[in-house]
């Protein structure tokens, strides 16, 4: 049985399963990247609840794992060299994971660093600015009187996703027919935008009938139904 004790996370959030990949994780936009990523690839996984409720993620056993006190973090008891390997960061465990598998990330070089580099235009961008627009809209900066930081805000992710419908015209998914790790980290996103920030009339979100599109695809695949929900609330 692998021992997975050398990890102080273990400790706040034993492993049922040391042989599976342990997930530290909640149902964010990052967050859901890798549950649903791990669902579509098929690795066994062991999800564990880092509740901000209680602060989980500024726990001594988590910041053990991030010291950037973010999730998703991942332990792989099976790493490279059969080693375990601790990650953090959704964009590494998602290539990570793609590697390992063999799946969602061309191995091919230059449709690889295509894929890559629509990861990290994600990372960079459409996740920041998405989370400030939802923090002017929907959260305490909604009670700011000055709206030019806000306004900002929306027309920065307005002008992101004119860059996501320009690169989905005539395609199923971003790097075309192939789905890829680059939709598992775009779309949660796009998702969370319209939903749970509620701002799509503000970003005029049906000028985008491509993302819509494609997003609607996206929410449609079973791992992805599933990936959104993990890890499940606490009873």
């Amino acid at each position: 049985m692998t021992d997975l004790s050398a990890f102080p996370i273990t400790k706040k959030w034993p492993a049922q399963y040391p042989e599976w990949i342990q997930l530290y994780s909640l149902p964010t936009p990052n967050g859901v990247k890798v549950s649903i990523m791990l669902e579509e690839i098929g690795l066994p996984y062991e999800p564990h609840r880092v509740s901000f409720d209680s602060n989980d993620q500024l726990s001594p056993e988590f910041l053990s794992l991030n010291p950037n006190n973010k999730i998703p973090a991942i332990i792989d008891p099976h790493g490279p060299g059969d080693q375990p390997l601790a990650l953090f960061e959704s964009g590494a465990i998602l290539i990570y994971l793609a590697d390992k598998s063999g799946q969602l990330l061309a191995q091919e070089s230059a449709a690889r660093y295509e894929t890559i580099q629509w990861l990290m235009f994600q990372m960079s961008g459409i996740g920041p600015m998405f989370g400030q627009v939802g923090f002017f809209h929907k959260f305490a900066g909604k009670e700011y009187e000055d709206k030019r930081p806000r306004d900002r805000f929306v027309a920065e992710s307005q002008r992101l996703l004119n860059v996501l419908e320009l690169q989905l015209t005539g395609r199923n998914w971003i790097m075309g027919d192939r789905y890829s790790i680059a939709d598992i980290a775009t779309f949660p996103w796009v998702r969370n935008l319209i939903g749970f920030y509620e701002a799509g009339d503000l970003v005029e979100i049906n000028n985008y009938p491509n993302v819509l599109r494609a997003l609607e695809r996206f929410v449609a695949r079973p791992a992805v139904i599933r990936g959104l929900e993990i890890p499940k609330q606490s009873l």
